[in-house]
């Protein structure tokens, strides 16, 4: 469990920097981050990769948190 927070954590803040500051606090990262593990491993599953290790889990949550953070900013545009 603590594992899983420390990757939603560590993908959230990496998907807000890549996103150029588009974070959303530490706790709204730390969901977004969790929540992209999710649409991440899905999306992924979709092409045929898979996550594997630690580094893999942070590469797929981070996609998923950076795919949320874009699908926002879409609809904050409409």
């Amino acid at each position: 469990m603590i594992g899983f927070l420390i990757v939603g954590l560590l993908a959230g803040w990496l998907a807000g920097w890549l996103m150029k500051g588009e974070g959303f606090g530490l706790l709204g990262n730390l969901v977004l981050g969790v929540v992209g593990a999710f649409v991440g491993g899905f999306t992924l599953r979709i092409v045929g990769f898979a996550a594997v290790g630690f580094i893999g889990e942070i590469i797929t949550a981070t996609l998923g948190a950076v795919i949320l953070i874009y699908l926002g900013r879409v609809l904050r545009k409409s």
